[in-house]
């Protein structure tokens, strides 16, 4: 009988693409700090009638970056990105990017803002890496051989009570924002503390580090967050399954934490939290 399964790609083909995240994140940050530092001069347009959605040529323009790296080194790798939208869907590697995560941030002169790309294979989260400029960071991370913020190994907090930490929080006008003050409410009255830095990769990234204890958005887009769920899951933190559903594309509820805190966490959230 023939064979009809597909091939399976080489460690050396996962490697390259390993060192690719890396190379590019970090080079593409760069740039959107030249950027940064002429936010007064750049033009901003609002995505559709939302006037706190914001995209400007920064955007832009490193996102063509990063798209056209992905055209010369992976050609037959898929995309999916916050800017230029998806194509390749059917491919086995599909490449997920924000090419500023935290854009609001970064055009009002704030440093929480940071380039993300994340890497699906077979539709699993494999690889990814966030750079922050404002701090020379780099987290970085591939299932299997663990997670670093530059070259220091990643570690989800020990917590095992919500007091006992920050938890990251974000809410959109997006349907679902119902519920994040009945949220804030439980988390308040369980003792816990909250904190919002208008990047969902760099909280993501932080719960992975030990920064916060947990990371709870009403409603996130997959750019914002591939990369870090495999920071989280190789720091020993746990998350919601985020990618059901049209998770890829529509995005979804989300939550990360350390594993302590999660389902704690997860009962103030709710239903809402993986509801279809």
């Amino acid at each position: 009988m023939p064979d009809f399964q597909q091939p399976r790609l080489e460690g050396e083909q996962l490697e390259a693409r390993y060192a690719f995240a890396k190379r590019v994140a970090l080079e593409a940050a760069q740039r959107a700090m030249e950027f940064y530092t002429r936010r007064s001069s750049l033009i901003v347009e609002h995505k559709g009638s939302d006037l706190q959605d914001v995209v400007s040529i920064a955007d832009q323009e490193v996102e063509a970056f990063i798209r056209g790296e992905l055209a010369r080194h992976f050609p037959d790798d898929g995309i999916v990105g916050e800017e230029g939208g998806s194509d390749g869907l059917q491919a086995r590697c599909i490449w997920v990017i924000d090419p500023i995560d935290g854009t609001a941030c970064f055009l009002n002169g704030l440093h929480n803002w940071c380039v993300s790309i994340g890497l699906l294979v077979d539709g699993e989260p494999l690889l990814g890496a966030v750079a922050d400029p404002n701090h020379d960071e780099l987290f970085h991370g591939f299932i299997g051989r663990g997670a670093f913020v530059n070259d220091t190994p990643l570690q989800a907090h020990g917590a095992s009570h919500v007091g006992e930490g920050l938890v990251g929080v974000g809410t959109t006008h997006r349907p679902g924002h119902e519920h994040f003050l009945p949220f804030l409410h439980a988390l308040l009255d369980g003792g816990g503390q909250f904190v919002r830095n208008g990047s969902g990769a760099l909280m993501t990234a932080y719960v992975a580090a030990g920064r916060l204890i947990g990371y709870y958005e009403t409603h996130l887009k997959s750019w914002d967050c591939l990369a870090g769920l495999v920071l989280v899951r190789e720091a020993g933190g746990r998350g919601n399954d985020f990618l059901r559903g049209d998770g890829l594309l529509g995005g979804n509820p989300y939550l990360v934490a350390a594993p302590g805190v999660y389902d704690q966490l997860a009962a103030m959230i709710g239903a809402s939290l993986d509801a279809p």
